[in-house]
């Protein structure tokens, strides 16, 4: 690309995609990819992976006129993720620009103004990660509805998780041991039948048990921790929700020491808020950033207490800003320590999204590294509380 084709590539991005319709000599070439010497100054400046048509397509989402919700333009990008690509383009006084205008542009800010068409609005976890990832440039007057929805979310969300989270983590933990105490209402019937098969008496159609067994029903205070690990950059903006949600309601159970840990370039350990509100817990999260995976492995395997009593979750699409290896190590580690490591990868609109080169080498590791929904999860904790998987 020569230095007059980056000039007009400039102005181009500059003046928007209209400029193409006045003079042919505006459009972007391709793909927006940079040439093959690749000297072109504008394409060096970009982030790693970026092309020169996904900036143009980052603008235009604020300043082209067609861009708004229910527009003719292209479909609106997820914002955190639209976000994630701000911040590496832009410093924070731009960014704060480009953000703010962004919230009056697209037409969230008209949604949220107007009461009549609040209730109308489908609450799900996409909006909620909308409204999250410009929770700054919200203004006063319509902060409650923001809470407002988001706490619908929130509520739909957690009638769905609850009673299947509790469920499946006491259920497994009762039935993993057994109990002396003899009383009908603990009667294992599948493992009594299946024990004394070989006394079946046909003549009288019945079986004579030798032994029964019963299920432990006592109490059981801090039995396992769960440390819980969530990528905050722009593709994990839904698992973030999902996971703080989760989180909350495992630090309700009483045989779960539970642990949550927030990071992109910097961590953030929100496990004292967990006892709290979970719409002020889910404001605390920085929607959109950058990621460093290892220097957050490296900070969680420090709550490990009892590495033979702890379930480790990764919550990530492993696209790794800092040191690879470094997090491929410690994750070797941690396993080698007997810690139960889960890694859940990304899904984007239910297809999944994540590094998968490095995602191998973390299965390599005998880590189940899975992209799924939070119900994988929950499997995933009942096989390890059983002592299914060691």
């Amino acid at each position: 690309m020569s230095t007059r084709d980056d000039a007009l590539t400039r102005w181009r991005l500059i003046l928007g995609r209209r400029a193409e319709q006045a003079n042919p000599a505006f459009r972007l070439g391709g793909k927006g990819e940079p040439s093959e010497s690749g000297d072109a100054p504008l394409q060096r400046a970009l982030p790693a992976g970026m092309g020169l048509t996904a900036l143009d397509r980052a603008l235009s989402f604020v300043y082209d006129s067609n861009e708004r919700f229910g527009g003719t333009g292209d479909s609106a990008p997820y914002v955190p993720q639209w976000l994630e690509q701000m911040r590496a383009l832009f410093n924070q006084s731009t960014l704060a620009m480009v953000q703010r205008d962004a919230f009056e542009r697209t037409g969230l800010a008209e949604l949220l103004l107007q009461p009549e068409i609040v209730p109308r609005l489908q609450p799900d976890v996409r909006l909620a990660a909308t409204i999250l990832s410009f929770k700054e440039q919200i203004p006063d007057e319509v902060k409650q509805t923001a809470r407002d929805l988001i706490r619908q979310v929130v509520d739909e969300l957690r009638r769905k998780l609850e009673t299947q989270i509790v469920q499946t983590v006491i259920g497994a933990l009762q039935r993993n041991r057994y109990s002396p105490i003899r009383s009908a209402r603990n009667l294992d019937w599948r493992r009594t039948l299946k024990s004394n098969l070989k006394n079946y008496l046909p003549e009288r159609k019945t079986i004579i048990p030798e032994r029964l067994y019963f299920w432990a029903n006592e109490k059981r205070y801090r039995d396992w921790q769960i440390i819980i690990l969530v990528d905050q950059s722009g593709s994990m903006a839904n698992s973030a929700i999902y996971a703080s949600l989760m989180a909350c309601i495992f630090a309700s159970l009483q045989v779960l020491e539970t642990h949550l840990v927030v990071f992109d370039t910097s961590i953030v350990d929100l496990t004292p808020y967990l006892s709290g509100d979970p719409v002020e817990l889910l404001f605390s999260l920085q929607l959109g950033g950058g990621t460093d995976i290892a220097q957050a492995v490296a900070y969680g395997a420090n709550l490990v207490k009892r590495p033979e009593k702890c379930i480790f979750v990764l919550i990530t699409d492993l696209y790794e800003g800092g040191d690879e290896a470094a997090l491929l190590t410690r994750l070797r580690a941690l396993r080698e320590s007997k810690v139960q490591v889960l890694c859940l990868l990304a899904l984007e609109d239910g297809k999944p999204a994540y590094h998968k080169t490095l995602a191998r080498q973390v299965a390599a590791l005998d880590i189940p590294t899975v992209a799924a929904t939070p119900n994988k999860l929950l499997e995933l904790m009942e096989q390890i509380l059983k002592g299914v998987r060691r």
